[in-house]
């Protein structure tokens, strides 16, 4: 860091006239690239790095080209300009300690972000290649900036997570709470048939409505088509839209049959609900949210191997591969992995993991897992942990109503709890950096 303030403190008032050109250019938004290759500026030290004017200028750019897009009036430039500095700074002090703390993104998973994010937007890495140079945007640069993002997130995710901490009785709470049983309330969509009685009508009247009623429940369990028994025999307003109430939360059901409902499988019709003057018959015709959710799981197992003082790392890329081509040629998976497999707790038992999820799993390992078809045996491949061979053994789908709820209520309470510990961290390491805005 000293090395850097004894460079700027040597700067020329030449340099400082070259600031104040890049500026007057950042307010006509008309100066070229070349201008700032030429006239090129640092605007701000910020520890160990530097932040350049054609960094701000390509940021100011980038932002008023967005806000365009999008119909948004920019603010007063000054304005803009103090705030995307900021971001500027914020980033380096961020990607410094990134590199600070060894945090680092491969060219391969750059290039897998990159073609992903591509594939987002309907292109191949071919043609997002050839749309960026149409906007003027270098491929280089755009790859560097993901890598930057990457790094970012990866280091957040690292330090920020240690601080968030949820406890059950924290979820326990926020399922309890009015608001959030609200929120994770399952939505049902009714078909109500409401048949009318009048008033102080005689017992043999209220009798053959009812019949009436359980003559309707017949036909509908036979396979009548509900819609058309509502526009046929209901007195309710939303006879003419065949009874259907639309997507209602429990706690918006009318409380008259709540219950009957909340106590239906899809496709099923209550029995004749009587309250006075009138008979309500209900068919649940769909639910969705939590209660209904399921997962996919799969039936995994996998060899290990990895490094060791007795093993380099290219005899432990050899030793994969060679397992790989035994299997290929037919040796028995769950033999290989009790022979050679460094994983512990699998090992013993052929190298099987259970039936398992996704987000259980580094990400690559989880990918592809998710990827491959069921009885399948994938190519070796390589996480932090060491290389890897995997097979698919079966897949089904598990009901996770009770657990779907409480992993919502953990994600609600994370995602809030870690914006807030990232603010609080973010305002931290602001206030430790060396920071000199040049402007």
């Amino acid at each position: 860091m000293n090395s850097v303030k004894q460079m700027h403190n040597k700067l020329s008032f030449i340099r400082h006239m070259q600031t104040w050109i890049v500026i007057v250019g950042l307010s006509m938004f008309q100066t070229t690239w070349a201008a700032y290759q030429e006239l090129d500026a640092i605007v701000a030290v910020v520890d160990d790095d530097v932040v350049l004017a054609s960094e701000l200028y390509a940021r100011l750019d980038q932002v008023v080209k967005q806000m365009q897009q999008s119909n948004i009036g920019p603010p007063p430039q000054d304005i803009l300009i103090s705030q995307i500095m900021e971001r500027l700074i914020i980033e380096s002090i961020q990607r410094q300690e990134a590199v600070r703390r060894g945090v680092d993104i491969d060219d391969e998973t750059l290039t897998r972000a990159v073609i992903s994010f591509a594939e987002g937007n309907n292109m191949s890495l071919e043609q997002f290649q050839v749309a960026l140079s149409k906007d003027g945007i270098s491929y280089r640069e755009f790859r560097e900036e993901i890598r930057t993002e990457m790094m970012i997130s990866r280091l957040q995710r690292g330090l920020v997570n240690r601080r968030v901490s949820i406890s059950d009785q924290d979820v326990q709470g926020l399922l309890n709470s009015p608001y959030y049983q609200q929120l994770f309330s399952d939505e049902f969509r009714v078909g109500h048939i409401m048949l009318t009685i009048e008033d102080r009508a005689s017992d043999a009247v209220i009798e053959t409505a009812m019949a009436e009623a359980r003559g309707i429940v017949k036909e509908l369990r036979g396979g009548a088509d509900f819609a058309q028994m509502a526009v046929a025999k209901s007195s309710s307003s939303t006879a003419l839209e065949g009874g259907d109430l639309g997507w209602k939360r429990a706690g918006a059901l009318p409380t008259i049959f709540s219950e009957d409902v909340l106590s239906l499988q899809v496709g099923e019709i209550a029995e004749p609900v009587v309250k006075p003057g009138l008979i309500h018959i209900v068919k649940l015709l769909d639910q969705r949210g939590a209660g209904t959710q399921s997962i996919l799981q799969t039936l995994v197992r996998h060899i290990l191997v990895r490094p060791s003082e007795i093993r380099s790392p290219e005899e432990t890329a050899a030793l994969i591969r060679k397992l790989k081509g035994e299997l290929d040629e037919g040796a028995d998976f769950e033999a290989l992995a009790i022979e050679h497999s460094e994983d512990p707790a699998s090992a013993l038992n052929g190298g099987k993991l259970g039936w398992s999820t996704p987000n259980q799993f580094v990400g690559q390992f989880g990918e592809i897992m998710e990827g491959m078809a069921k009885g399948g045996i994938s190519e070796p491949f390589l996480t932090q942990f060491g290389w890897h061979i995997l097979q698919v053994l079966d897949r089904r789908e598990e009901d996770m109503s009770d657990e779907a709820r409480k992993n919502m209520a953990m994600d609600i309470l994370h995602k809030r709890r870690f914006e807030e510990e990232q603010q609080e961290w973010l305002k931290e390491i602001r206030d430790e950096a060396f920071v000199e805005v040049r402007l």
